[in-house]
């Protein structure tokens, strides 16, 4: 096999890989902020990236937040928030498109300068994270050498942040799921207090379900533990009386 072919053949071997190890991470049932950092981690190993990092947009405030690095930098780590369509990641999010910087140092779109300078970033892809058409945040490779990224590695960094945008949306699918539950149980155990307070008290269910939404108040207690302190004390009760 001639050497440049085989030297293809390598990073392609080592992409695949990759991918794999990240497929693995998404079903391996970690919590979304190491699962994050761990993506960022491997993307960074594969592109040779001396930054790689990971912003998710806050839709309320309609700002990039760093989510996930594997720098150690903290001037980086610590970078401010970026708005949506000011820089190079909000304009990546505001297109839906990814954009590559031969020399951030260079290019007036980018704003956090002083980093780059100090930490010695030159090339730059940034990429974004979608879910169904809605953009969510941008992965972001950094290089020390000035760098032309082929097709063939952003199309790499599209799968990863593809990845880490299934990964995201899993889990807040799971914490819906666990709110809606959570929201079931209480609604449960609040009809149950609510039928114990109006038979012991001989009060109508709404009077009983005020008092209870007053006691929560004045203890400053979710309605839930109230009536949670009322089915266990009607428990205790009940096992007095036997």
């Amino acid at each position: 096999m001639p050497k440049e072919a085989n030297k293809n053949y390598k990073i392609y071997v080592k992409q695949i890989e990759a991918l794999a190890k990240v497929a693995s991470l998404i079903t391996s049932g970690l919590y979304l902020e190491e699962l994050l950092r761990l993506i960022v981690q491997v993307t960074a190993e594969v592109t040779n990236s001396k930054i790689s990092s990971l912003m998710l947009l806050d839709p309320e405030k309609k700002e990039l937040v760093v989510r996930a690095t594997q720098s150690i930098s903290d001037a980086y780590n610590k970078k401010p928030n970026i708005k949506v369509g000011e820089g190079i990641a909000g304009i990546v999010v505001q297109s839906n498109k990814p954009v590559c910087v031969f020399d951030v140092k260079q290019d007036e779109r980018y704003l956090n300068q002083d980093i780059a300078k100090k930490e010695g970033l030159c090339s730059l892809a940034s990429v974004p994270l979608a879910v169904k058409g809605r953009v969510i945040g941008v992965l972001n490779c950094y290089t020390t050498k000035k760098h032309k990224f082929s097709s063939q590695e952003l199309g790499l960094l599209a799968v990863m942040a593809n990845q880490a945008a299934i990964a995201i949306e899993n889990a807040e699918l799971d914490m819906r799921v666990k709110s809606a539950e959570e929201a079931l149980t209480t609604r449960k155990l609040v009809e149950r207090a609510k039928d114990i307070l109006s038979q012991e008290a001989n009060m109508p269910s709404s009077e009983a379900y005020r008092l209870i939404q007053k006691q929560s108040m004045d203890l400053r207690k979710s309605m839930r533990e109230v009536a949670e302190a009322i089915i266990i004390a009607r428990e205790i009760k009940d096992k007095g009386s036997r």
